[in-house]
């Protein structure tokens, strides 16, 4: 596929103010706030959805509503961010427009972060809230994710197979993070032009932050090392220019 002349500018701006926030090596809590400031410029909210802001089974939320909804059922939300940074506000966006294309109501939630909340808790936000929705009556219900969001949905169907709860209709995942060990050869083949990482380091700190004492082949961290039976479709899409 070419890539669109858009796609590309927005590429370039992106990978330039990403370089940029990592040449001032904020402390962590000012990285986040620095992503979000950072989101609210880069990004604007499709016209037809609405932000209603909620918390859902403990967890900060917010629904972004299609104002012309298409059917029944809703999509959860779990944003990116290496497990260590992400919110509502950097990813409100994007959830945003998975609402209007899917025409239904998709709710995007503040899970724990590590370093200060390693693994499992942000599963259990994700669980916790999957359930509630569940539980409310919210189905059926799909589940979509990026990078690090990616991998902790892969991380909660396992838990929902395994406890044998109910599962999600499908899965939408974008550039899926399922090896924290990172033995994907890309780490250094497309390294250059990943504007996320253009070098491992932190991503093997926020590896290893968010899993804590438990081995980075555990298969709800790197679901690369999962079995993955019993798990309803799923729609993966990938970059060419990123690191996986």
């Amino acid at each position: 596929m070419v890539q669109s002349l858009k796609s590309r500018i927005f590429y370039y701006l992106v990978k330039r103010q990403l370089a940029a926030l990592r040449r001032q090596n904020l402390p962590i809590a000012e990285f986040r706030l620095a992503r979000e400031s950072a989101a609210t410029k880069l990004f604007t909210l499709p016209p037809n959805v609405t932000v209603e802001a909620t918390q859902v089974a403990g967890c900060k939320a917010e629904w972004l509503r299609p104002t012309k909804p298409v059917g029944e059922g809703v999509v959860l939300y779990l944003h990116g961010g290496a497990y260590s940074s992400g919110s509502c506000i950097t990813h409100r966006t994007i959830a945003a427009r998975i609402a209007a294309a899917s025409g239904r109501a998709t709710l995007i939630i503040d899970y724990r972060l590590a370093p200060e909340h390693p693994f499992p808790a942000g599963l259990d936000d994700a669980l916790a809230v999957y359930q509630a929705l569940v539980e409310s009556g919210k189905t059926p219900l799909a589940l979509a994710g990026d990078s690090a969001g990616g991998g902790l949905a892969l991380a909660l169907v396992q838990r929902l197979r395994d406890q044998a709860l109910a599962m999600p209709l499908a899965l939408a995942l974008m550039s899926p993070w399922t090896d924290l060990t990172h033995s994907s050869e890309t780490h250094q083949t497309k390294a250059s032009v990943d504007p996320y990482f253009p070098t491992p380091e932190r991503l093997v700190a926020s590896a290893r932050a968010y899993a804590g004492a438990t081995p980075l082949t555990h298969p709800m961290i790197s679901p690369h090392y999962a079995d993955l039976s019993g798990f309803p479709p799923m729609l993966i899409h990938v970059g060419e220019h990123e690191t996986c």
